[in-house]
């Protein structure tokens, strides 16, 4: 039962709020430095794209059976995500302020994906082990659906909040960089 697991309730309950929750004060930088004039589609493409590199492991979590196949997985995107991170303050210091506040913002939406994979991995240490050919159970690589699915109002809940404080902020902010892409190549 999940509401006994401690592991389980830090990632569902505290770890996966404070990531949405950082990941929504990030836009807000993002719109106080006037992105859409400043840097523009290209980092809100870097946005999109490490969106992306973390959407794929969290919807595994959610919805698949985690076994080695979706650790490695899991691994591969949070190092790809962090590599992708340092392009995007990389480039976003070249033509926007990236104030203190926004810094440690970042710091956050780095440590708690590295949180959730440690506490993921703890969850299923076998076949985390498995993965590197130790342990008492053979690796599995397949992707099939969770054994013990989440309370559906916690997933319908999860989905909101991704839709609400990333999804529709960060379209927002490719539209305002769309807009004002047009409004400058019109000059």
């Amino acid at each position: 039962m999940h509401s006994l697991d401690p592991q389980m309730l830090l990632l569902l309950y505290f770890v996966l709020p404070v990531w949405l929750i950082a990941g929504f004060a990030d836009w807000i930088c993002h719109r106080a430095t006037n992105i859409e004039t400043t840097t523009g589609l290209k980092e809100t493409y870097i946005h999109i794209l490490m969106f992306l590199e973390m959407g794929l492991p969290l919807l595994g979590a959610l919805f698949l059976d985690v076994n080695a196949l979706v650790i490695a997985l899991m691994i591969v995107l949070f190092f790809c995500h962090e590599a992708t991170a340092l392009w995007d303050v990389s480039y976003a210091v070249t033509a926007r302020e990236v104030k203190p506040i926004e810094q440690h913002i970042h710091s956050f939406l780095e440590m708690v994906p590295l949180m959730a994979l440690l506490l993921v991995i703890s969850r299923h240490w076998p076949q985390f082990q498995a993965l590197f050919g130790v342990g008492d159970e053979p690796a599995r690589f397949e992707l099939i659906l969770r054994p013990d699915p989440l309370p559906t109002g916690y997933i319908v809940f999860v989905l909101t909040a991704i839709l609400l404080l990333e999804m529709l902020p960060y379209l927002e902010e490719y539209w305002r960089g769309k807009k004002a892409r047009r409004k400058q190549s019109s000059y």
